[in-house]
C-alpha cells in the first residue's frame, strides 16, 4: 500500500513506516499530524485518484524539526569586478508515516 501526498508544493510517494523530510510544518516533536492532501492511493492493485481524494488522509508522527546544511549561492560576472556570496539554510520537518486511510 502506498499513497502520493502533496506538501509544501511538492509531491511525495509514501508508505507506512517510511521516514521523510517535508517543508516546515507546525507541531511539536512527537505529536501526530494528519496530511489530508492525498492525490493517489494504491491498495493491492486497486488505485484511487483524485485532486485531492475525499475522505483520504495520511497519519504521521513528527520526529524532528531542524534546519538543513548551509548551501552557498555565488554569483560572478567576468571582467566586471562583480562577486556576491550568500548562504541559505532551509527549515524542514522530519516525519514518520504511520497509517494511510481512505
Amino acid at each position: 500500500m502506498y499513497a502520493v501526498i502533496r506538501s509544501g508544493g511538492k509531491q511525495y510517494r509514501v508508505t507506512p513506516g517510511q521516514t521523510l523530510r517535508l517543508e516546515k510544518l507546525e507541531g511539536e516533536t512527537g505529536s501526530k499530524i494528519q496530511l489530508s492532501d492525498v492525490l493517489l492511493v494504491e491498495d493491492g492493485g486497486k488505485v484511487q485518484t483524485g485532486a485531492p481524494l475525499p475522505n483520504a488522509s495520511v497519519e504521521a508522527t513528527i520526529i524532528q524539526s531542524d534546519r538543513s546544511d548551509k548551501i552557498l549561492v555565488f554569483k560572478k560576472k567576468r571582467k566586471k569586478q562583480y562577486r556576491r556570496t550568500r548562504g541559505h539554510r532551509q527549515d524542514f520537518t522530519a516525519v514518520r508515516i504511520e497509517k494511510i486511510s481512505v
